[in-house]
Order: structure tokens, then C-alpha cells, then sequence
């Protein structure tokens, strides 16, 4: 909101307009701004995600998510962060190299591994003492600007990973504020597919709350980043997003050449197997989601093909995913028949 004497009687009419926020939810999307200022929103991003995480330790806080934060994670970082820091590191900092940032990514990769299996609830308060006792002293560490942007780029996975953990746990208002401070850290980094991935993550938790014009404008901005990529399973990934968002807007154009240009990416394969951020997204999970999307667009027979083909054909490597895959499909199963009555 802009500061100074001049108010927003003129402009915030059409902003609550084009964002379909009505009063009750333009001051709850205010009040969790407030908030925030408490809750790890400074200017420089390495301090702001760490105030974030001593904060969830503490449990002092609740945050509550808006589709205007959301949006506000979209104002440009701060570009010059790693330069900064390379050149003035602070008074008996430690060195950091490969290895902090090797440690960083294996300890992401372990309790990401747990969480897919076990839920986010799990080992996520691992996850967050790590970031604080352990990455915050490297983010603010003495290192090269080579290394300060590798280092930034594991740190945005973790802190992705706590968002993911704290979404899953049932807390949307904190998932959002760290997926907007994955995304900060991985845009400061150069780093445009970790920093697409967070997009991606706030988009589907618009989805999920049902913001769907946040969650299109959040889908578009991570096709955006991720223009320039080659994975064709990166493309796949967000393509499959903004499809989703889409159907869930009613723009159902855009969410058919979404879907399709998802489809054709995900049939290639990739140049470097392994390597990529989105390498988790295999053809099985395309089937699944492609089939909750036609779900979405009225198509019922080919969501239920897709859902089976994700099932029996494709597989997929998580029994957490499958049970929830088998939950989607006894749902759809369930809505056709009711349709045949």
C-alpha cells in the first residue's frame, strides 16, 4: 500500500476488483501485512527468512494467507544482495564453500524424502532449526559471489521445503510466507527454475484456497521465469499449473493449450537426467494431475483414464502420493454416478 498522505479511495476499488477480494477479505489481506512486519519482511531477504523461521520456532505468531501477499511476492528482490554481501562480509564470519552448500542440499534431499513418505508434519521442526542455527550462519558467512549464488539457491530448496512442510501441515499462512522468501532467494540467486518452482507453490496454494485470479497470475508468472529453461519436465511442471489455475478461472482456451503444451513436454526426455529441480516430476504425476485438470474442465471419463493411468501404467514412487491418487479417483468415481442419477 503506498505510504504517505494519499489514500486509496480512488485505486482500491479496482484493485479489489481485478483480484475478486471482497471487504471481509481486503482486511484480513491487510491485517496479515501488519502482521508480517513482525514475521520476517525486512528489506534484505537473508535476514527477513531467518526472523521467519525463529519466529515458527517460537509458535508467537499466526499468519494468515492472502492471495495479496501472494501477489506481493512478485515485486522485484533484491538484486544486488550477493554482491553486497561479498563484498562486506561481517566481522568474524565464517567461510563458506561447496561443502556448506553440498550439506545444505543433502540435509533438504533427506528431510524431503521423509515428508513425501511420512507427511509435512514431519521432522518439519528439523527443517527449520537446521535453517536457523545452521544455514543462517553461512547465509552470513564470508564467501565468493560464485558461491554466495549457489549458496542462495540451496537455501531457497530448503526454504521451500518448510513451506511445503507447513502447507501440508494445515498452516497456509506460514507455507506462503516461505515460499515467497524461496522465491526471493532463488531470484537474488539467478537461479530461474527454483525461483519458478515457489511460484508454482504459491499458485497452488491459491488454487487450494480458491483465489482463482491469484492463482492465474501466479501461474503466468511462473511459465514467465521459467521461459528459457530446457527440462522439458520443468515445462511440463508449470505448464500443468497454469492449466489448472486456468480451469479453476473458467478460462477454459487457455487451460486446453496449457494442458497440451504440458502433454508434449512431458513426453520428452530430459538432456541431463537427475539434475533438475522439477526432476521429481515424472509421467506419473502428469497423469495425475492432467487427470484432476480434465476433472476440473467436466471431461470425467478422461480424468478417470488419467487418474488409472497414473495408477497401473506410469506408477508412482510415493505411497503417500498413491493413496491420495486412489482418494481422487474413488471422488471422481463417485461424482459420475452421481451425474448418472
Amino acid at each position: 500500500m503506498e505510504r504517505g498522505t494519499r489514500g486509496p479511495d480512488y485505486w482500491l476499488p479496482w484493485l479489489m476488483q481485478v483480484l475478486r477480494l471482497d471487504p471481509e477479505q481486503l482486511q484480513q489481506a491487510m491485517a496479515a501485512h501488519r502482521m508480517a512486519g513482525s514475521v520476517g519482511d525486512t528489506g534484505d531477504t537473508v535476514v527477513s527468512v531467518i526472523e521467519l523461521a525463529r519466529s515458527d520456532m517460537d509458535r508467537r505468531h499466526f499468519v494468515q494467507a492472502s492471495s495479496a501477499y501472494a501477489l506481493g511476492a512478485l515485486a522485484l528482490p533484491d538484486l544486488d544482495s550477493i554482491v553486497r554481501r561479498t563484498r562486506t562480509p561481517a566481522r568474524g564470519a565464517v567461510s563458506v564453500g561447496e561443502g556448506e552448500v553440498s550439506a545444505i542440499r543433502s540435509m533438504t534431499k533427506a528431510l524431503g524424502d521423509a515428508a513425501a513418505e511420512l507427511g509435512g508434519g514431519h521432522a518439519r521442526h528439523l527443517a527449520v532449526r537446521y535453517l536457523t542455527e545452521d544455514v543462517a550462519t553461512w547465509l552470513h558467512g564470508d564467501y565468493r559471489a560464485e558461491v554466495g549464488k549457489k549458496l542462495f539457491t540451496a537455501a531457497a530448496e530448503l526454504v521451500h521445503l518448510a513451506g511445503w512442510m507447513a502447507g501440508d501441515e494445515g498452516n497456509q499462512g506460514l507455507s506462503q510466507h516461505y515460499y515467497a522468501h524461496s522465491y526471493r532467494l532463488a531470484a537474488e540467486a539467478g537461479h530461474a527454475e527454483v525461483a519458478a518452482t515457489a511460484l508454482r507453490g504459491m499458485a497452488v496454494q491459491a488454487i487450494d484456497l480458491g483465489h482463482p485470479a491469484a492463482a492465474m497470475r501466479l501461474a503466468e508468472a511462473c511459465v514467465h521465469r521459467a521461459r528459457h529453461l530446457s527440462d522439458p519436465r520443468a515445462t511440463a511442471y508449470y505448464q500443468a499449473t497454469l492449466a489448472l489455475a486456468a480451469a479453476l478461472d473458467g478460462a477454459r482456451p487457455t487451460a486446453t493449450v496449457a494442458l497440451a503444451a504440458s502433454a508434449k513436454a512431458i513426453e520428452r526426455e530430459p538432456a541431463a537426467p537427475g539434475l533438475s529441480w522439477a526432476g521429481h516430476y515424472s509421467t506419473g504425476r502428469w497423469a495425475n494431475e492432467s487427470g484432476m485438470i480434465l476433472a476440473r474442465l467436466g471431461d470425467l471419463p478422461a480424468a478417470e483414464e488419467h487418474l488409472r493411468l497414473a495408477l497401473e501404467k506410469h506408477g508412482l514412487d510415493r505411497r503417500r502420493t498413491r493413496a491420495i491418487v486412489l482418494a481422487d479417483l474413488g471422488a471422481l468415481r463417485m461424482d459420475r454416478v452421481s451425474r448418472l442419477r
